[in-house]
């Protein structure tokens, strides 16, 4: 790793850090707050514009990277421009799953082609786009995400040769990292959809353009942000199968339930980044070693992580009945 490398990620660390500081300085009130709502888990407004600071550091940053990004990095400006708009005025879902499903669609087919692959693959992008989204609901969680999983894409592209790959995982891997330091518990900042929205769609098409080169294998990318997959996907199933209406805010994802069971933002947020090591650090080692592997550590992952959830389903459902025999 050379210091041609490093030096963007540098660049994004310390320009994330600068716009962050200005703008909880001179643009809080100007700028979206997350105020308490149905879904929170904090009880004071806080600022949500901390993926801003990311979106721009990152951007300074990238011309270090080299010129050859800026052609598949088009969908994250539109991004995060119609998700901004969300964190002022909260737009109706279709046109935000729209602007989605399009920018998804027309980047997958520039790098695969028209084929039957395109359906589930942006299928895969627009959920991975959106769960990021949905997990970025507690101090340090999805900087965290951010920095582990980016962090495991940029080890990936290193082994495999990808300079320039290399390079812009760690200007995203920089930029979290400067966040997540206003972002552990007590919050300074929220990320806010600006921010989770664009991480998202880039875990997920950096992923695709990852198995395209031949850096990685296709479960990869699932492995290292899988501790977000299997947290978002279960829960969504879990209210599917009890009718609830999926689209309205909750508080019942795993990591929102451990929060209020009594860990804490911190507790959860320690639990949850050693689980992103173990995911990333492992990952990393079988496509080392064997890559086609790689699925079987995914199903012992899985396996892990529901016997996991069954036991704090358990727990939940005894704190329920501790809370409705108090009132």
């Amino acid at each position: 790793m050379s210091i041609e490398s490093v030096l963007p990620a540098l660049t994004a660390f310390g320009m994330t850090a600068i716009v962050l500081q200005l703008l909880l300085m001179r643009a809080r009130h100007l700028l979206p707050m997350d105020r308490p709502n149905e879904r929170s888990l904090h009880t004071q407004p806080v600022p949500r514009f901390g993926g801003l600071a990311i979106l721009i550091g990152g951007a300074l940053a990238l011309p270090l990277a080299g010129q050859a990004w800026a052609g598949w990095l088009w969908p994250v400006p539109v991004l995060a421009a119609v998700s901004l708009i969300d964190d002022f005025v909260t737009l109706p879902a279709i046109p935000r799953f729209a602007v989605q499903i399009g920018v998804a669609a027309a980047f997958a087919a520039s790098l695969m082609g028209l084929s039957w692959w395109l359906l589930p693959t942006v299928f895969a992008m627009v959920w991975m786009t959106n769960l990021y989204n949905f997990m970025d609901g507690s101090d340090g969680l999805a900087g965290g995400m951010a920095l582990i999983g980016f962090g495991g894409y940029a080890l990936l592209a290193a082994l495999g040769g990808d300079l320039q790959l290399l390079s812009v995982c760690l200007v995203i891997a920089g930029a979290a990292l400067a966040f997540l330091l206003r972002n552990v518990h007590p919050a300074k900042v929220f990320m806010g959809d600006a921010g989770s929205i664009p991480l998202g769609f880039m875990a997920a098409a950096i992923g695709l353009i990852g198995v395209q080169r031949g850096l990685w294998d296709l479960f990869a990318p699932a492995m290292l942000f899988l501790v977000f997959v299997a947290d978002a996907s279960a829960t969504l199933v879990r209210r599917l199968l009890r009718g609830e209406r999926v689209w309205q805010a909750h508080r019942t994802h795993y990591y929102q339930r451990l929060v209020r069971m009594g860990l804490g933002h911190s507790g959860t947020a320690r639990l949850y980044v050693a689980a992103m090591v173990g995911c990333a650090a492992s990952t990393v080692i079988v496509q080392m070693l064997s890559p086609a592997r790689t699925i079987w550590l995914l199903v012992a992952w899985c396996l892990l992580f529901g016997a996991m959830g069954r036991r704090i389903d358990k727990r939940w459902r005894s704190f329920e009945s501790k809370l409705t025999e108090g009132q």
